[in-house]
């Protein structure tokens, strides 16, 4: 979809805001667009559908989303409302709420206009237009699959409603929006092309596997293991709904070069900073990187937690007797997606240029600037001694860290890890099932030991907490822990009390290990987002969740 009209995008925008106030007219005027003109041709709705392409998610939420769990923390400002929501310090005034919540009704606006109006083009392709469609229904499933799981019940809108109708809704109970958002996607996937039989044009566009692939997380999200078993199932090891597999590198998959590999089912589509006025880009990575290859603040930095969940080489945690961990020296040894994924003291970062530059943030170790290493307390760089190298582009813009990689929401990693969940909480895990999915993650990630790579003869317990620390390393800053947490009920146990950063704290305080933030989840309320304050003021039909 790179090569998509984006610079219609804006036009559209204002088509979805007149289409939805105007009122069928006698004379038609050839001035401007109205509903009764615009619908001519199906440049003109792929237009629209473009818009709805556009609306997916901001790349703020897809980055920032990870601070309100235990991978990350969002130490300066505000960004998103992360920060407030990890710290507990929030109420259904918070913008976030206000802003997420509209977001999505507005995107699922767009379909709604689309899927009522596209009908009315004249002479359109029936095939063309019956896919047209099913994309148009995924995006509006996507959108509800979002609020559904931050707020449960939400109203369920499936047409063009007016100003006063909005007035007047009611929250739809949330295992009826499930229900809805599950037979969308199976009727999309009916519809919908596989990722091989795209033109390489419409590249970006949605696919049956991506249809199967949500659909396969939605179920996830509600424990329903057999159901997530058999959608995954669809699309391992078969090819009938679309050819998926693991990318070569762990690191290669975030790479520009390899955009729409073989891993990729869905995900957020940005153009190259190279494209002559472009504009659809993002600049977040400018903020999360060390400040010595040019970021220019430090506003969302990994933890400790995260850190310690890398295994070391010989598939045991760190601090397990017989693992090999140096306290000292602890970076060395470890799951070689920490080097992908975190920027830690000594780190080789991979400049533009093609060579190397070490990173100093230890206190007291940069040879050429004394007293100005990376970490510094109080100040602009990172408040836990980590910064992000995941999606780090080594093409993008110097003066802020421009890129136009695409942002994968769903990779063929995810299906296996979600199959490796279902079939544990079943208690049907085993060698084979293991060695399609951890055991071909760990190999693919660089292990070689066997005794990190075998199946692991445990029971159901042990293997839950590998099958979920696999998870969590797999997806690392890829915007997926703080829905894990949640559907797991752990987030009142990682998400009270401190987050950690580097040892370079206070000693005798948490073993030297700085404490970053203090982080409040009450699980009697904080399970689900509380309706925005606005919209409630507006339309006093909409409950409010328990304990708000």
């Amino acid at each position: 979809m790179k090569r998509y009209n984006i610079n219609k995008i804006g036009l559209v925008l204002v088509l979805v805001t007149v289409l939805s106030a105007c009122k069928k007219l006698d004379l038609l005027p050839q001035d401007r667009f109205t509903d009764a003109n615009y619908w001519t041709t199906a440049d003109k709705a792929n237009n629209v559908l473009n818009t709805a392409y556009s609306q997916i998610m901001s790349s703020g939420d897809f980055f920032f989303n990870e601070a309100m769990s235990d991978n990350a923390f969002n130490g300066r400002g505000d960004n998103n409302g992360v920060a407030s929501i990890a710290a507990g310090t929030y109420d259904p005034s918070l913008g976030r709420f206000k802003g997420e919540w509209g977001a999505h009704y507005g995107a699922i606006k767009t379909s709604n206009i689309f899927l009522e109006n596209v009908d009315r083009v004249p002479n359109m392709d029936a095939t063309l237009k019956a896919r047209m469609k099913a994309e148009a229904r995924f995006l509006r499933a996507w959108h509800y699959f979002m609020l559904e799981t931050w707020w449960g019940d939400v109203p369920l809108i499936q047409k063009d409603i007016t100003i006063d109708e909005s007035k007047t809704i009611t929250r739809t109970p949330k295992a009826d929006v499930v229900s809805f958002i599950l037979k969308e996607l199976d009727d999309a996937s009916a519809a919908l092309p596989t990722n091989t039989t795209y033109a390489q044009t419409d590249r970006g566009r949605v696919t049956k596997g991506a249809a199967i692939a949500l659909k396969a997380r939605v179920l996830l999200y509600q424990s329903r293991w057999a159901d997530v078993a058999t959608e995954c199932e669809k699309l391992i090891g078969k090819t009938d709904n679309g050819t998926y597999a693991l990318f070569s590198t762990y690191g290669g998959i975030f790479a520009p070069q390899n955009e729409y590999n073989s891993e990729v089912i869905f995900d957020l589509e940005y153009m190259p900073t190279t494209v002559s006025g472009n504009n659809r880009y993002y600049t977040d990575l400018r903020d999360m990187v060390p400040i010595s290859v040019g970021g220019r603040l430090n506003a969302l930095a990994p933890t400790q937690e995260l850190v310690d969940s890398y295994l070391m080489t010989n598939g045991k945690k760190p601090r397990d007797a017989g693992s090999g961990y140096n306290e000292n020296n602890p970076y060395v040894n470890r799951d070689p997606r920490l080097t992908y994924t975190i920027v830690y003291h000594n780190y080789q970062w991979d400049l533009r240029d093609g060579s190397l530059k070490t990173i100093y943030i230890k206190p007291g170790t940069d040879p050429n600037q004394p007293g100005l290493d990376e970490y510094v307390p109080g100040s602009t760089v990172s408040p836990t001694g980590y910064y992000v190298h995941k999606y780090y582009d080594r093409t993008s813009k110097v003066d802020d860290f421009g890129s136009g990689v695409n942002l994968i929401l769903i990779r063929y990693a995810d299906v296996l890890m979600m199959y490796a969940e279902a079939k544990t909480e079943l208690g049907q895990m085993n060698a084979s099932i293991w060695s399609q999915t951890v055991g071909a993650l760990r190999s693919r990630a660089g292990f070689t030991d066997a005794n990190a790579l075998n199946y692991p003869a445990v029971g159901q317990s042990d293997m839950r907490e590998i099958v979920r620390n696999e998870r969590r390393v797999e997806f690392a800053l890829e915007g997926l822990r703080v829905f894990d947490i949640r559907r797991w009920r752990i987030a009142e146990n990682v998400l009270n009390g401190w987050a950690h950063g580097a040892k370079y704290g206070a000693a005798g305080v948490d073993n030297g290990y700085i404490r970053a933030n203090l982080r409040t989840f009450d699980k009697n309320k904080n399970y689900l987002w509380p309706i925005p304050r606005d919209e409630r003021a507006i339309n006093p039909n909409l409950t409010q969740n328990p304990g708000w």
